[in-house]
């Protein structure tokens, strides 16, 4: 199984806590050419009443709720993973709201809610990561109340495409492949390009809104801590002397092209699938 889906894995080396996402986040959080904030972009697109019942599965630290304190209404609310330790960082991140957040350890491939339940489910960059995703759409629309709505944001095929080619310069292609290694890497088995068509046999209205953004990085460390963060050392068994050279030679090309450029170009395409 692909490392990406694998979810021994997952939790227990890449979503145990939050310390590589955070990493991967900083780059973006740093660097984007955008002002408009990501969170408040897909909040911007919740069309929830207020009184209702909400999930977000894969909720990782809570990010989404903490940068829209001020605008959540008074909704009943449960923020999911299937990682506990994720679960304990939003815990401990949303703490000072003082909201009645419920927090649950859930498989979006079983989740624990009564049918026609809910009127809303997140997912955020989370069902790339699901081993069987037509059980989890399933179970999503079964757990939506008649009329409510799924919001499933993901990237595209261009979405940090030099990263996958700077990943490439550093580890054997084949081996990526092999792997899977992540959405960095490898072509996401949901994604801008293909999400549609997956949620088309589940909901009858599927509508895809694109996040225009892209990266003008200024350092290298934040592209190489990126690069670290998706632990691919771990992942694709690859030995560390050939990571440490491969990387050596990444930092020197990455900084050249600094030197000559001022800055380096990141494409992004990220969006937010809304299905009901």
């Amino acid at each position: 199984m692909p490392k990406w889906s694998d979810q021994d894995y997952l939790k227990t080396q890449q979503y145990h806590n939050a310390d590589k996402l955070n990493a991967r986040a900083a780059l973006h959080q740093r660097f984007s050419v955008t002002k408009l904030n990501w969170f408040r972009w897909v909040f911007d697109h919740f069309e929830i009443p207020a009184a209702s019942r909400v999930l977000e599965l894969g909720c990782g630290p809570g990010q989404l709720w903490f940068e829209n304190a001020e605008r959540i209404p008074p909704w009943d609310i449960s923020l999911s993973d299937f990682s506990l330790g994720m679960l304990a960082e939003a815990q401990a991140k949303l703490f000072a709201l003082k909201r009645p957040f419920n927090y649950a350890e859930i498989d979006a491939q079983e989740i624990p809610f009564a049918d026609a339940s809910l009127d809303a489910v997140i997912a955020n960059h989370m069902l790339y990561h699901v081993a069987d995703r037509n059980k989890a759409l399933a179970e999503i629309r079964r757990v939506l109340k008649p009329g409510g709505r799924l919001y499933a944001a993901t990237n595209g095929s261009a979405h940090i495409r030099e990263l996958k080619n700077w990943l490439l310069q550093v580890f054997p292609a084949e081996l990526l492949s092999k792997a899977g290694a992540g959405p960095a890497v490898s072509a996401l088995g949901f994604s801008l390009d293909n999400g549609a068509k997956q949620l088309g046999r589940h909901f009858s209205t599927v509508i895809c809104e694109h996040f225009t953004d892209a990266l003008k990085v200024t350092e290298i460390k934040p592209i190489i801590d990126y690069l670290l963060s998706i632990n691919l050392v771990t992942a694709l068994e690859v030995p560390p002397e050939l990571t440490k050279r491969g990387l050596a030679e990444l930092r020197e090309s990455l900084e050249r092209q600094l030197a000559e450029q001022g800055e380096i170009h990141i494409s992004k395409e990220t969006g937010l699938f809304i299905s009901s």
